[in-house]
């Protein structure tokens, strides 16, 4: 299958994706309010220093009023530890607020994640999904705990430096900002670059991410077959991508911010040299032009921030761009869309006429019919790629079929809760599972299930032997994957974790086929004991540890062959006769 392209750039406008991620404020109104009440007070307070600063020249200064100097001085100093305390009120706002929404984001997604349906999977790398969990959303962090709080702190600033200006002189203050449609104009040009290129760095940093994972899954077989310089060299293509990308980035915002600073010189420049002569005239008091030049000063501050607020955003617009994509994805899993039917009970399961394919018409399974009864143990059997899984995928709905129906208790599948179905079944797969918390967890999966009926199966299954030797037997932790564990202690206990939820249906998925033949042997004699009581459904690798099977399918390219008992098949010399022989053979046996 194809893998999904996702750069994380498309024709979606920045604004829409803006006002989106607004939409995530909305639970938080009083941590906004407070925040803005916060900014305009702070706004206010920043550009009353100069016009202080001209009372304090032209008043006091200028008129040697030493008294009134240090009235002044008070006043001044008062506004800057005003101004302190509400810029520490207005972080610890502004940060808290951020971390509220980037905790409900994380969670959206992750739950998002496990609603979408399996074949979003097939095509998607796993370090790309973990780079939208992590990298993506660390970016709108940034943008919540501190972009968009100071944007429109440093709108607020400028309106309130524009007013004093105005308010002490017209003509100052239509020369100092003479310069802002260049300024606009300069914006325009770089906002469409600086969207391009952080796009394209979360696209290469998802690609990075992908790599990274699945080389290191994979360190094995990368150690095994030699293959160190090929997966550096692998690396280095894509990490050396990743870091033009970034280059490419810091270019233009390199060029925006001296820009802007060079401006913010020359506009200085010629407004003292303006200033002198007016000075001379006396058409301005020192005093005004002290408080101008903190003003210009001043208003360029917020200009240059708005230029790293910028690049904060555009960064937050190409990871929300790339969630938002995620989050619409639509192909999800309905689990509780029907109501439970307390009527199934699992005495029947038929698969009726029952067509599949993965892609197209490349079909994996057809026409295939077959039914399974209470108590019944059923084995299916085929050449790898004959669909002995694709039955399971079926069965738990992880794909949907085109044609046919599967029933259960003459009901189709798509008529059942899905939660309800899932809970009845439970699934040994060949590929062990296993997370990174106690061997108990490991088996309940988070569901209250008594640790007695868990030390019973155990003991029946033959694990006992094995949590008595750890030290804290049950809840001794397990490492990533189960590193600490052989392969046939994990399969042991996804054994236990699949009888424990007392499945009306166990699913084995060539569950032994890769475990030594001691313990296949241990599990099997428990099994015989615990299949007399349960219906089951088995893939068969290995053929003789399905003498025993109710009735036996064999699949061949997608069709069902022959069925019967396995000395019925064997006496038919048909194609089962031959997998068996043939696996025999080349068991020496």
């Amino acid at each position: 299958m194809a893998i999904i392209k996702d750069t994380g750039y498309s024709d979606i406008s920045g604004r829409i994706l803006f006002f989106r991620l607004l939409k995530f404020l909305k639970p938080y109104k009083l941590l906004v309010i407070s925040a803005i009440v916060f900014n305009i007070l702070l706004a206010s307070l920043s550009p009353l220093r100069p016009y202080l600063s001209q009372i304090a020249v032209d008043k006091y200064i200028l008129k040697k009023d030493f008294n009134g100097l240090i009235y002044i001085a008070i006043i001044i100093f008062a506004t800057i530890v005003i101004n302190s305390f509400l810029q520490y009120l207005l972080s610890i706002v502004t940060q808290l607020l951020g971390q509220k929404i980037i905790l409900n984001i994380r969670k959206l997604i992750f739950n998002h994640l496990q609603k979408i349906r399996i074949p979003y999977f097939d095509k998607t790398p796993v370090g790309r999904l973990v780079t939208r969990v992590t990298n993506d959303v660390e970016s709108l962090n940034e943008l919540f705990s501190a972009g968009i709080i100071q944007i429109f702190s440093d709108i607020f600033l400028l309106l309130w430096i524009l007013a004093f200006m105005f308010y002490m002189d017209i003509k100052l203050t239509l020369i100092s900002i003479s310069i802002l449609p260049i300024i606009i104009f300069a914006s325009f040009l770089f906002k469409k670059k600086a969207r391009e290129s952080f796009s394209n760095v979360r696209y290469h940093l998802g690609r990075l991410n992908s790599y990274t994972q699945e080389h290191f899954s994979g360190i094995l077989v990368i150690k095994s077959f030699n293959k160190y310089k090929d997966a550096i060299t692998g690396f280095k293509n894509i990490n050396a991508d990743h870091t033009k990308a970034n280059i490419d980035s810091i270019f233009y915002y390199a060029v925006f911010y001296p820009f802007v600073e060079f401006l913010g010189s020359l506009l200085i420049t010629i407004f003292i040299w303006y200033s002198f002569f007016s000075l001379l005239q006396s058409q301005i008091t020192l005093g005004t032009l002290f408080a101008f030049v903190q003003f210009i000063e001043m208003f360029f501050r917020p200009i240059r921030e708005l230029s790293e607020k910028y690049n904060i955003l555009q960064t937050a617009i190409a990871s929300s761009e790339r969630i938002f994509k995620l989050l619409d994805y639509n192909d999800l899993e309905n689990i509780n869309s029907l109501q439970q039917d307390e009527n199934i009970k699992f005495q029947t399961i038929e698969f009726k006429n029952v067509w599949f394919a993965y892609e197209n018409d490349n079909w994996i399974l057809k026409n295939v019919s077959f039914k399974i009864n209470n108590g019944e143990i059923v084995a299916i059997v085929g050449h790898t790629g004959a669909g002995k899984s694709t039955i399971i995928n079926l069965l738990l709905r992880y794909y949907d079929i085109q044609k046919g129906d599967i029933l259960i208790d003459g009901k189709s599948i798509y008529d059942i809760n899905l939660n309800f179905l899932r809970s009845q079944i439970s699934l040994v797969l060949q590929d062990v599972q296993l997370f990174n918390t106690t061997i108990y967890d490991n088996i309940t999966l988070g569901k209250n299930i008594d640790k007695n009926d868990i030390l019973t199966l155990s003991k029946e299954i033959g694990l006992t032997d094995i949590i008595q030797n750890f030290d804290n037997r049950l809840f001794e932790p397990i490492e990533e994957k189960g590193n600490t564990l052989s392969l046939g202690q994990k399969q042991l206990i996804t054994f236990v974790r699949a009888l424990a939820n007392k499945p009306k249906l166990l699913i084995l998925d060539e569950a032994t086929s890769n475990i030594d033949t001691n313990t296949e042997i241990t599990i099997q004699n428990a099994l015989n004991k615990l299949f007399i009581k349960q219906t089951s459904l088995v893939i068969a690798h290995r053929l003789s540890t399905i003498k025993n099977a109710t009735k036996i399918i064999v699949l061949h390219k997608g069709e069902i062959k022959e069925t019967g008992t396995h000395s019925e098949l064997l006496q038919a010399k048909g194609l089962y006769y031959k997998l068996y022989k043939l696996q025999y053979e080349n068991n020496n046996i």
